[in-house]
């Protein structure tokens, strides 16, 4: 990605219904394991331009959150948010002494990491700043069968199904809390785009991380609106989709 990618991004994340939707969802799933009352050091594994670290302090209560990237141009649009604890690492090598952190959070990080088993790195990395009884919230980008353009201009190295991320978090020592796909009402939209009408040149390339066209802003709110009925449907106890956009795993380091 190049700066005026992260500038872009920067723009974005705090209102498109992309991202401001899968808050919803995040919030419904970590809610039940974790109560805003406690207090949390909490590490954003890959932060990119900040739009989660303030919204994660709502979890920290009087403690930190932390966010690390490897990209400099990144970095430096989180300090617009005021974040100022920051670190530029890799999340396949934290800076941090074992056991730190009560929660690491991983959004489409695992997706964009070179290297065959760089996410299974990533995943070991994640187990070992944890403290027993910490959580890692993963989420990643899922189906190798919807690989597209948007792919490629996000450098997009790997999607996974539900069963492989659980599978890479177990193999690290996780156990698994809550396992779900997400944004399913919108996949077969997706799919459509994607797999037909960007091959076809009926749509523009790219990320399909951008604004709408002005014509259909109106949809912004129509597409957040159906991810936050997933959310709800989500805050259920016990309660999954069966296919998405997204897979979604939380994770605890056994104590």
């Amino acid at each position: 990605m190049q700066r005026e990618d992260y500038e872009s991004l920067h723009a974005l994340e705090a209102n498109l219904w992309w991202f401001a939707g899968m808050r919803e969802v995040t919030a419904a799933i970590i809610y039940p394991l974790l109560p805003r009352s406690d207090d949390r050091r909490i590490l954003d594994a890959g932060c990119g331009t900040g739009g989660n670290l303030e919204w994660l302090r709502a979890y920290a209560g009087k403690g930190k959150v932390i966010g690390i990237d490897l990209v400099t141009d990144a970095l430096s649009f989180c300090n617009t948010h005021g974040s100022q604890s920051l670190a530029q690492a890799s999340v396949t090598h934290l800076p941090f002494a074992d056991s730190s952190f009560d929660l690491v959070t991983s959004f489409d990080v695992l997706v964009q990491l070179p290297g065959e088993h760089a996410d299974e790195v990533a995943v070991q990395e994640m187990y070992r700043v944890l403290r027993p009884g910490g959580y890692a919230f993963v989420r990643v980008a899922a189906y190798e069968w919807m690989r597209s353009g948007h792919d490629e201009a996000l450098g997009t190295q790997r999607r996974y199904s539900l069963p492989a991320l659980q599978g890479k978090l177990e193999q690290a020592g996780f156990q698994i809390r809550r396992a779900t796909y997400a944004n399913f009402s919108l996949l077969p939209l997706a799919a459509l785009n994607r797999l037909v009408f960007k091959r076809l040149g009926l749509t523009s390339k790219g990320s399909d991380v951008k604004p709408l066209p002005p014509g259909l802003q109106w949809l912004d709110g129509l597409l957040k609106a159906a991810l936050t009925v997933e959310g709800r449907w989500l805050a259920r106890p016990g309660a999954r989709l069966p296919a998405g956009l997204s897979a979604i795993c939380v994770a605890e380091k056994p104590i």
